[in-house]
């Protein structure tokens, strides 16, 4: 195996804090690493480069501006511009732990893949609405650990806030496609019909500090709903009925309520005793009753959001027929 050059990609989009935080993070590093930084600014109206300019002296940065083309693409064009052999792609709202390249190279030395992926985790820092998100988002009792769980390391399906690709698989695959979401699990699976594996380095986490809302978040995990129909459209081989859980539970959930209306409570009680679960699970990990309140609400925004999304998607796909472009021109760059 020849010796792993990074280049880290980060595509920014009117986000200049984030780039600041991003980057002090890098200073932080632990141990003596060569790497570069690429920033893609993709269009921004407000730019990242005066931040960019104030690290040029401490880090190897290379800094792009192009026309508003989506996360994506500007990946793709950080890779095009990149000096070395193996690609971190990295979201502009991350900050990344001290040891984090050390973690990374340590894994890769000894299991070389050419694709890996990350878990996100909350920062002490982040506020109780960013715990709370990060919860419902990362939880086992939520998403199984698909975003960075211990089960499924062979087949895990990096997301692009944290992943590494070297230069031979994204040559071959061509990158990131235009959908977004979706567009990293895509790769994911494209890189494995064509023969490259993927993992999870679980040691390899960054800090995901969400700039959300309630209103964003639904926005987001709908989207991710709509998203999903798509991708197993696209690679039947990746289709599960776990995908169904979101919709299924919303439904069941709005069925206990009408039920309990009717003194019928059986059901209910099932709903309560996960809902008990789930807040006693982010109380014990956020040490906090906010959080944990919360946590209750970003999980029923996050099922009854991607439930909807995943339901619509399927019945425009498998039951009216249509393109997925002509239906979710949104969706699409």
């Amino acid at each position: 195996m020849e010796t792993l050059n990074f280049s880290f990609i980060i595509p920014v989009y009117n986000r200049p804090n984030e780039i600041k935080e991003l980057l002090e993070s890098f200073s932080n590093f632990e141990g003596q690493h060569t790497y570069e930084i690429v920033i893609v600014e993709d269009g921004s109206t407000e730019t990242s480069e005066s931040i960019v300019k104030l690290y040029n002296n401490q880090l190897d940065i290379s800094y792009y501006f192009k026309e508003n083309s989506g996360p994506g693409d500007s990946r793709n064009y950080g890779m095009e511009k990149a000096k070395g052999n193996y690609f971190i792609i990295l979201d502009s709202d991350v900050l990344l732990p001290s040891n984090y390249l050390v973690e990374v190279k340590t894994f890769l030395d000894t299991s070389y893949y050419d694709c890996f992926g990350g878990p996100d985790a909350a920062h002490s820092s982040f506020s109780n609405l960013q715990k709370a998100i990060n919860f419902a988002m990362t939880s086992f009792i939520t998403t199984g650990g698909i975003r960075g769980g211990k089960q499924n390391v062979e087949d895990f399906q990096p997301r692009s806030f944290n992943m590494g690709l070297s230069k031979k698989a994204f040559l071959a695959s061509g990158g990131f496609g235009k959908i977004h979401p979706g567009e990293d699990p895509d790769l994911s699976l494209r890189l494995r019909k064509l023969g490259f594996k993927t993992t999870l380095i679980e040691t390899a986490f960054v800090y995901h500090k969400r700039r959300i809302s309630w209103s964003k978040f639904y926005k987001q995990v709908h989207k991710f709903g709509m998203v999903r129909p798509i991708l197993n459209q696209w690679h039947p081989n990746s289709k599960s009925i776990v995908y169904w859980f979101p919709t299924v539970f919303s439904l069941g959930f709005i069925v206990s309520i009408v039920m309990a209306i009717f003194q019928m409570h059986l059901l209910l009680y099932f709903y309560e005793l996960y809902f008990a679960t789930a807040f006693i699970l982010a109380l014990i990990s956020n040490r906090s009753l906010s959080v944990a309140f919360q946590a209750l609400l970003a999980i029923i925004i996050q099922f009854f959001g991607y439930g909807l999304g995943f339901l619509k998607s399927t019945f425009n796909l498998v039951i009216l027929r249509k393109n997925p472009e002509d239906s979710f021109p949104q969706l699409f760059f």
